[in-house]
């Protein structure tokens, strides 16, 4: 790995969030880990990401990149040694940027697919769309953002606070690497974290519209919630085990 820390800003962070049968969640999960419920209900969606000064922690502004990305993520929670851990499984990562997806589960936790990118954003809305190469996943979403701060017409969380905090404490992202004995893991910390509510006016994902993976009325929109202008730093952790009773990192 190139270091156990990378140093960025989230430039823009569009979270896409669906309300989830917690049968049909579990049954995309891998051993030991389970959908972390609220009301009853798995969560999942689609992160996109615009992240710039992507460098080592100790290497200078002026070396940093800029890339977009997207992930396909489910809430999860395992037992650790001190009790119920939380984190978000990911069984794919994409991006457009051909470094990325050299460097991803070879020189930094995740493995990353190609894929073409298309964003139109100002200041009270966004718009992401993105095809991967492999001809898999198609997204796109138009969402605004809220300028009061309110978050309508969700579901699973009964305001902004409650959804922020939510998010914050699923910092670990969990993917699947070569070998399938163990999964990645990369957290995210921040001392400005800050998220605004969205509204989601149209979203398209053939990930979620798959009707083999989400039989009908399985996985729902729900919500939106939008992060800018956030640094953040993106820790290398310990493989996370997977089996029967593993719940540990390696």
């Amino acid at each position: 790995m190139i270091g156990s820390r990378l140093t960025s800003v989230i430039e823009r962070r569009l979270l896409v969030n669906y309300r989830v049968d917690p049968h049909i969640a579990a049954a995309l999960l891998p051993t030991p880990l389970r959908p972390h419920l609220v009301r009853g209900r798995a969560v999942a969606g689609i992160c996109l990401l615009r992240i710039g000064g992507v460098r080592p922690g100790w290497a200078p502004a002026a070396a940093g990149l800029t890339s977009e990305n997207a992930a396909h993520r489910i809430s999860v929670e395992w037992d650790g040694p001190a009790g119920v851990e939380h984190g978000v499984y990911i069984p794919r990562r994409d991006t457009a940027s051909r470094l990325n997806a050299f460097a991803g589960g070879r020189l930094y936790p995740g493995e990353h697919g190609r894929a073409d990118f298309t964003v139109r954003e100002d200041a009270d809305a966004v718009r992401v769309a993105f095809a991967t190469r492999d001809g898999e996943v198609e997204v796109e979403v138009d969402a605004t953002v809220e300028p009061a701060d309110e978050l309508r017409g969700s579901e699973l969380f009964t305001d902004l606070a409650e959804a922020s905090e939510f998010f914050r404490l699923g910092n670990r992202g969990l993917s699947p690497r070569a070998g399938g004995t163990h999964l990645d893991v990369l957290e995210l910390s921040t001392d400005a974290w800050k998220v605004a509510a969205g509204r989601p006016r149209s979203v398209r994902s053939t990930f979620f519209e798959d009707l083999d993976r989400f039989p009908p009325g399985s996985a729902v929109l729900d919500s939106a919630l939008v992060m800018r202008g956030v640094p953040a730093d993106w820790s290398q952790r310990e493989p996370f085990r997977l089996g029967c009773g593993a719940g540990v990192a390696a």
